[in-house]
């Protein structure tokens, strides 16, 4: 077992990993362009901040954190999502007085214990935007059409975004009862979990997986029609706002998301993919969630990607990534001097941002160049004495095999200028 990874994990090689810097780096570009900067929160919490933020009536608190005590005795929990680390954070470094809207990203892993299924770990990673003071739906606009953008910039194709509203505590009030009424002659059908919801967050019922739940669900009445005038005057501002934007949607009555702490805007971006249909990013409105967690009244909103279902999707879509750095020049040694010689020229190299390597094994020259060719070098040079005493070496295209004779101390604009 040492020498195996956790069920729910999974080693990112350098195979892999390139294509997640490559989407890592395509994020800070369109954030940045977006004002968003990035955060960074701890990998554990006190488990009552996603008790209070997650809400303890989901499937994340009730059934998939990884918590324990640790040697102080308290109750601690790997983070299973970033919004409650982020409005945590928020409260705790008093960014309520910064200039408002405070425009918050982040990348983190995160940890649930839940069913293994393609593209879905224990440890997963997540994309996410969190922002911070502004009430009205543009922000709800504008953190759409920054996912929008970045689909775009990754070169994403037939992926649709679906819209909902789920209210905020005054009509939902409301909204809750004509569930309780729609479902109470039901209960003995549906499962066990959704009998606990029943009477603490009826809402969470319309989010069950289980089969038996969802076929009578389905019939159970919309949110979307038992909306207060401000939420319904949210709503249509958020359709105008992404009309404006030429951004195409869904209404979905159905959604409304596996998190409690949601008010208002929800939405979801589908893979319309055939080979794989599904979410691909969801989020929304949570105005209540600061206040809930010991801070002022704030209103909220932010998203989540997972970064393993979004490189899923591009290879699905057979979205090109580009290719990792190549080695631009392998210098192969003959002998003490030369490589002594060789260690200071790929140092130079490597200064100017030319990616260089050399020997680290005492191969043989025919070893070497079996390695270059490995590496995928774009170029070699054989350095042996007499190489080094007369500043003049050879310098081969692996490519097409052209040859060129150079000067040692010119190697750097050498090839730039080949580039």
């Amino acid at each position: 077992m040492l020498t195996q990874t956790p069920k729910g994990t999974k080693d990112i090689l350098p195979i892999e990993s390139y294509k997640w810097q490559y989407v890592e780096s395509q994020i800070a570009k369109v954030c940045a362009n977006f004002g968003y900067k990035e955060i960074r929160t701890p990998v554990f919490e006190h488990t009552e901040l996603f008790q209070r933020g997650v809400g303890d009536t989901t499937d994340i608190v009730q059934k998939e954190m990884y918590t324990f005590l640790d040697k102080g005795n308290r109750s601690i929990s790997l983070r299973p999502e970033g919004t409650a680390g982020v409005v945590r954070s928020y409260i705790e470094n008093g960014m309520s007085s910064l200039p408002q809207p405070v425009k918050l990203y982040y990348i983190i892993s995160a940890y649930r214990y839940e069913k293994m299924a393609k593209g879905r770990y224990r440890e997963f990673h997540q994309f996410g935007v969190e922002t911070f003071g502004s009430k009205g739906p543009s922000i709800d606009v504008e953190i759409i059409s920054l996912i929008k953008q970045l689909f775009d910039s990754l070169g994403l194709k037939d992926v649709g975004l679906n819209i909902n509203s789920i209210g905020c505590p005054i009509c939902r009030k409301e909204y809750n009862q004509k569930l309780m009424d729609y479902f109470r002659p039901s209960l003995d059908k549906l499962c066990g979990l959704c009998n606990n919801r029943f009477e603490r967050n009826p809402l969470r019922i319309i989010d069950c997986k289980e089969e038996k739940c969802k076929t009578i669900t389905a019939g159970a009445p919309a949110i979307l029609d038992n909306l207060c005038e401000e939420c319904s005057t949210h709503f249509e501002g958020l359709k105008k706002g992404l009309d404006n934007l030429g951004i195409v949607y869904n209404v979905d009555k159905n959604i409304v998301r596996g998190l409690d702490y949601y008010t208002k805007t929800v939405f979801e971006f589908i893979s319309e993919n055939v080979g794989t249909q599904g979410t691909i990013c969801g989020g929304g409105r949570y105005d209540g969630l600061v206040q809930a967690c010991g801070g002022p009244s704030t209103p909220a909103v932010g998203f989540a990607i997972g970064i393993e279902r979004l490189l899923m999707e591009m290879e699905s879509q057979g979205v090109p990534i580009p290719p990792q750095k190549e080695i631009e020049i392998y210098i192969a040694t003959i002998g003490e001097t030369s490589d002594t010689y060789a260690e200071k020229l790929i140092y130079d190299l490597r200064k100017r941002q030319i990616p260089a390597e050399k020997d680290l094994l005492q191969k043989s020259l025919k070893a070497q160049m079996k390695y270059a060719d490995k590496l995928g070098a774009k170029y070699t040079v054989v350095l042996g004495d007499d190489e080094v005493k007369n500043n003049r070496a050879v310098l081969k295209n692996m490519k097409n095999g052209e040859q060129a004779e150079i000067a040692l101390d010119n190697i750097h604009d050498e090839i730039i200028n080949r580039r």
